[in-house]
């Protein structure tokens, strides 16, 4: 008789964690999945084929709103002019645009087309203002100074090198809000990733339509992050405490039990200590648009080496977004930690000399949680062209690069979207960064849709991550592997993918009318 040892224990708990709920999802043997033509087995036509339980998370309430309003214009209610910019590109202007945002109420705030010196951090703190000029090829904000020369911030990576905080965090225009919500209750009993129902320990003091947020903690057996890596998270000695958190907004209660408007992206356990607050965070509404941002074209000097050319962060805030952007010689960003953010039509070009390595900058793009990076243009290299780390839900879409490549940075990130995006060159799409000993570099449900590259891609590198990622359509040689239970690697070729972007058909899944 063979007697399971120790080790073998919690594998087969995972098993059961991972693998037999796919099962009840999807019952058809794997050589029964394959469709003819262009459709992916893990969508169908129309989503026919999908559920909310199954290996391909719904996108498609990620980015300003949900996806449920476009976003807006405002009407204009000040000028820069008007507080004494000059915008002739040698007069320091930051003292006006100080000004000017502290004295802008609910409305936009006009940049006219010029070129205007800020020689300081520009911090916006309250919602429903937006900085807009005329278009990012006649209103430049030139930064001639980087975060550590305006406000040092001297830090060290995982193996104690020294750097600057701002070489994977900040930015010229800081947008920053806090949480302000109350606590509901916590969640008592087990909830299933995909399903939409939580019971508090309470009846709850909230409406339909107002957004809650759920938190868990992890366990000291790092059960949650196990979780999230698909019970192959690689070597996580490293973390600490690690939490992840998750938004909806709720369409019914009754007493207790909450009904939510979109499916749960994990499970709920209590023994992940899972609490419920209203979902407030004090600043929503600002937008930074139709603008450039550009920086002194001195070398640069390498990876950990930056100052902080960094010019936008997003932080604690929720609802928010930048579009018609142009970014010149930065070092790294924009940076988004906040939700519900949407970042659009920009534009990435340097002329500094680049390191070594052909790059120049660090961090092109990070994600946050629930925020989309759509419709970009990479021109030049960054060593880590858009990041995901601790992230959760995002969707990168619609959007080309000379060699993107897309870094999952580890420390959890899980259940991100990559669709219709042309890398070019394609010789690193995996490559990745990330502190020792922080897992893998992505997590479950980590999510490849028509991605088309020159050269032919396979499925990455054991470290990358766990087998339960999907990869649709991309350009590749290999034969397909469509295993409901383990790796999911599907190359229809993208020009024949249909559809071609996940992120709008789910979107039009829920009947929302889609962009043109």
């Amino acid at each position: 008789m063979n007697v399971l040892t120790p080790g073998q224990v919690p594998i087969l708990l995972y098993a059961a964690m991972f693998i037999l709920p796919f099962f009840f999802a999807v019952s058809a043997p794997a050589e029964d999945l394959k469709m003819d033509g262009s459709y992916s087995a893990l969508w169908g036509k129309g989503g026919e084929l999908w559920t909310a339980a199954g290996r391909l998370p719904d996108f498609s309430f990620a980015g300003y709103h949900s996806g449920e309003a476009p976003i807006p214009n405002p009407a204009v209610k000040g000028n820069v002019r008007d507080f004494g910019a000059k915008g002739d590109g040698e007069t320091d202007d930051t003292q006006a645009f100080i000004q000017a945002i502290a004295a802008t109420e609910d409305g936009a705030l006009l940049i006219p087309a010029g070129r205007y010196k800020i020689t300081d951090i520009l911090y916006i703190r309250k919602s429903n203002i937006v900085l807009g000029g005329e278009g990012p090829d006649k209103t430049v904000l030139y930064f001639p100074k980087a975060l550590e020369q305006i406000k040092p911030n001297a830090s060290a990576t995982t193996t104690g090198e020294a750097t600057s905080g701002y070489s994977w965090s900040g930015g010229l225009i800081w947008v920053q809000g806090k949480p302000t919500g109350r606590a509901l209750g916590t969640v008592q009993t087990r909830a299933a990733r995909g399903s939409s129902v939580i019971e508090l320990d309470a009846p709850a003091a909230v409406t339909p339509g107002q957004r809650v947020e759920i938190t868990l903690e992890d366990t000291a057996d790092q059960s949650l992050i196990k979780y999230i890596y698909g019970g192959q998270p690689g070597i996580i000695s490293q973390i600490r405490n690690e939490r992840i958190s998750f938004v909806s907004r709720v369409t019914a209660v009754d007493g207790a039990r909450l009904t939510l408007q979109r499916p749960l992206r994990t499970d709920i356990d209590p023994r992940w200590k899972p609490r419920v607050h209203i979902y407030q965070p004090s600043v929503t509404e600002v937008g930074i648009e139709n603008l450039a941002f550009e920086f002194p074209n001195g070398r640069y000097r390498g990876h950990f080496k930056e100052d902080g050319y960094n010019p936008l962060t997003f932080i604690g805030v929720a609802d928010c977004w930048g579009r018609n952007l142009r970014i010149f010689n930065a070092d790294s960003g924009p940076f988004l930690s906040g939700s519900f953010i949407t970042v659009e039509n920009i534009v990435y070009e340097a002329n500094r000399p680049p390191d070594n390595g052909g790059n120049t900058g660090h961090h092109g793009f990070c994600m946050g949680t629930d925020n989309i990076l759509r419709n970009f243009d990479f021109r030049t290299k960054f060593i880590h062209d858009i990041s995901v780390e601790n992230s959760a839900g995002s969707v990168i879409e619609h959007g080309r690069g000379v060699d993107l490549c897309f870094d999952n940075h580890k420390h959890c990130p899980f259940a991100n979207l990559y669709t219709d995006i042309d890398v070019g060159a394609g010789t690193h799409m995996y490559r990745c960064g990330g502190g020792a000993a922080l897992g893998r570099n992505a997590g479950a449900w980590t999510t490849f849709w028509n991605i088309r590259s020159r050269r032919p891609q396979s499925w990455p590198p054991y470290d990358f991550g766990p087998d339960l990622m999907n990869f649709v359509g991309v350009t590749s040689n290999e034969p397909p592997v469509l295993n409901p239970a383990g790796r999911w690697f599907e190359p229809i070729p993208p020009t024949e993918l249909r559809p071609p972007d996940l992120y709008l058909a789910q979107l039009a899944r829920r009947g929302i009318k889609v962009r043109p």
